[in-house]
């Protein structure tokens, strides 16, 4: 099929899947087992990007088959809404680029999949921007992730509960614990934190609800699904690699990290 249908099959499929109506239609699917496979995705993603890297080195070393191994096995846990989009993709788009009516051997497969881990990814750096402007806006202070933003929300309900019970009314209860702070123990900061990773992975469960039509319009996902489509066709190509949206997804962790320990050291 010449290259002017595909881009035509491309975009239309963009425009009907990725738009806002079409990705509310394709998040319907996590509303189940998927609220429950986000958490453990995203404490899965430093394994996966790990694993990538322990993949591309094996390459370079020329152990192919340790390499593909690797790369055949799968660290996420696969979700509904992944799933709906490899779907899409299999019935919508392959059939333009194979009309022969082939179907997917296990490399393209893992092709398929790895472009929608991406997506996991792009949930991850989208959160990480939400939890930072929640840190600008409400503490003046960066907050590229949950680990940094705890000390705050725990100390902003600690000072609130406090201030709310003091005996002697609101008012002189704000100026005592601004002289005096309240405590707030280990076990208090550990469950705000856990708590706030909860509603964190419930974020990037949805996240490609606003994701995926910024994507759309920025031709994000164009490019993207060109270049899976050319890796589909292409008998020689290499199997999945490490995407970039997965390094900065982690990178947003180190910084998150860094943060909270130049913040505990001062």
């Amino acid at each position: 099929m010449p290259n002017t249908d595909i881009h035509e099959k491309v975009n239309s499929f963009v425009r009907e899947h990725f738009g806002f109506p079409g990705t509310l239609r394709l998040h319907r699917a996590a509303l189940g087992l998927d609220l429950l496979a986000a958490p453990f995705n995203v404490m899965l993603a430093p394994v996966f990007l790990l694993s990538r890297i322990i993949a591309l080195l094996l390459e370079m070393l020329r152990l192919q088959r340790a390499s593909r191994w690797i790369l055949a096995h799968p660290i996420f846990l696969h979700s509904a809404v992944a799933r709906a989009v490899e779907q899409r993709i299999e019935i919508e788009l392959w059939p333009a680029v194979s009309p022969q009516g082939a179907s997917l051997n296990d490399r393209q497969r893992r092709l398929l999949r790895d472009y929608t881990s991406v997506r996991t990814s792009v949930a991850e750096i989208f959160t990480t921007l939400v939890v930072l402007a929640l840190g600008f806006y409400l503490f003046r202070n960066p907050t590229p992730g949950i680990v940094s933003l705890t000390p705050f929300v725990s100390e902003l309900m600690t000072q609130t509960s406090a201030v709310s019970n003091f005996p002697f009314g609101r008012g002189l209860g704000k100026m005592w614990y601004a002289v005096f702070p309240p405590e707030r123990s280990a076990t208090y900061l550990i469950t705000v934190g856990i708590s706030l990773a909860l509603v964190a992975s419930l974020v990037t469960t949805f996240a490609g609800i606003i994701a995926d039509p910024i994507q759309t319009y920025l031709g994000i996902h164009r490019r993207r699904l060109l270049r899976l489509l050319n890796d589909l066709d292409a008998s020689d190509a290499a199997g999945p690699v490490l995407a970039r949206e997965h390094a900065l997804a982690r990178l947003a962790d180190i910084s998150d990290a860094g943060v909270s320990l130049f913040r505990m050291l001062r």
